[in-house]
This record gives C-alpha cells, structure tokens and sequence, in this order.
C-alpha cells in the first residue's frame, strides 16, 4: 500500500513536478501541491467548502471535492492532477523557480 504523504512524480514533456494532497485545517480545505522538480518553486490549489463547494468533512473520502450539482473530483488521481497543472500554465499562474504560488478557488 501507498503511503499518502509521501511525493508523487507527474512528467509532462521534459518536465518532471512532485506532488501531494493534504487534508488541512483551521478552514478545513484540501490542498494540491506540485513542486517543480529542482526548484523551489511551488503551486499549492487549494479548494475551501463555501456555497456549492464540498470538501471531506466526514462524508467525502480524503482527496474528494464536489461541487454544488455533486459532480466529484478525485485530487488523488494523476489525471486530475494533469489537468489542474495544465490550467494553471493555460493561465500563466506557474510559480517562478523559487516562488510558492497559492491559487484560491480554481
């Protein structure tokens, strides 16, 4: 079995990014973090229940969010973790080398 804590490598091109997933609190919120591979350089999204955002309280399992029509995103799966990390250099929101980069609601 994995352990959950423990950085998972994510390659796109020439590229390699570590990432976790924390279930983190006061505010309870979960937060995805990448690391840029030799660097410094960290984005953190974090994802905040508010009105139609869901996080785990008890009743969603670690890594879930939901939004307000119940349409789940599982932060564990790699995919996913694809994904947010494409929008986010769609969008220019990348850290620099040595930046940590923290994007609220994404």
């Amino acid at each position: 079995m994995r352990k959950e804590h423990r950085p998972r490598r994510l390659v796109v091109g020439d590229q390699c990014w570590l990432w976790t997933v924390r279930h983190r609190h006061p505010e309870c919120r979960e937060v995805r973090s990448l690391r840029h591979e030799g660097t410094r350089g960290v984005l953190r999204i974090v994802f905040r229940p508010g009105p139609g955002r869901f996080v785990p309280d008890g009743l969603l399992h670690s890594g879930a969010v939901m939004d307000g029509r119940r349409r789940p995103l599982d932060l564990h799966e790699p995919g996913v973790v694809r994904r947010l990390l494409d929008t986010a250099a769609e969008r220019g929101e990348l850290p620099a080398p040595a930046e940590v980069r923290e994007l609220g609601r994404f």
